[in-house]
């Protein structure tokens, strides 16, 4: 059976704070839970969302993630991850995202790992952290330079397709990017190319 996430509205009137939508091996909703009492040792499976920017000229938007990240800071990664709200579209979180984090807004956002999914932990400071998730990938194209929130993102740099490709083979990117990359180019040379 297909991992694709089947969406529609979970919701838990009885919390104020960010909250996951837990998901099955399948890709079925199973509940919600707070996003900071998810993240632990032991992760239960949970929806998310990667996206890879591309401008004009083909470049990908790469981020590194701000040092007070629980998980991974530091870490070069793709344009823009995260969970979208129980009852939100996962586009609509997308597009929320690069907002948020970056200032930037998507255009020709296209999904293209809708069953892309993984786990890997990161024994940091904090006695470690696993990441669980079902976690399709987008690309789009981006309109302008970021303007990104410190509390989210370290750095930013265009990287050309060629780069991106080679840091992924070198290991020198978040667990999650270093297994999309190599997806994503069996789809094609380009993500974006017409």
């Amino acid at each position: 059976m297909s991992a694709r996430w089947q969406g529609g509205d979970v919701r838990n009137p009885h919390s104020d704070s960010e909250q996951v939508v837990l998901v099955d091996d399948a890709g079925r909703r199973v509940g919600v839970a707070d996003k900071a009492s998810v993240h632990g040792r032991s992760t239960p499976r949970h929806l998310a969302f990667s996206c890879y920017g591309f401008d004009a000229a083909g470049r990908v938007l790469m981020t590194r993630r701000a040092a007070t990240k629980r998980a991974f800071p530091l870490v070069w990664t793709g344009t823009c991850c995260g969970h979208p709200a129980p009852d939100e579209p996962l586009a609509d979180a997308v597009h929320r995202r690069l907002d948020d984090e970056l200032g930037l807004r998507a255009v020709d956002l296209r999904l293209m790992l809708p069953d892309f999914g993984y786990r890997a932990s990161d024994d940091g400071p904090d006695g470690g952290i696993e990441e669980h998730e079902l976690c399709p990938v987008f690309v789009c194209t981006l309109d302008g330079d970021p303007r990104p929130a410190p509390d989210e993102v370290a750095a930013w740099e265009w990287w050309s397709w060629e780069r991106l490709v080679e840091a992924s083979a070198a290991g020198a990117l978040s667990p999650w990017a270093r297994l999309q990359v190599p997806l994503l180019a069996e789809l094609v040379d380009r993500p974006l190319s017409r």
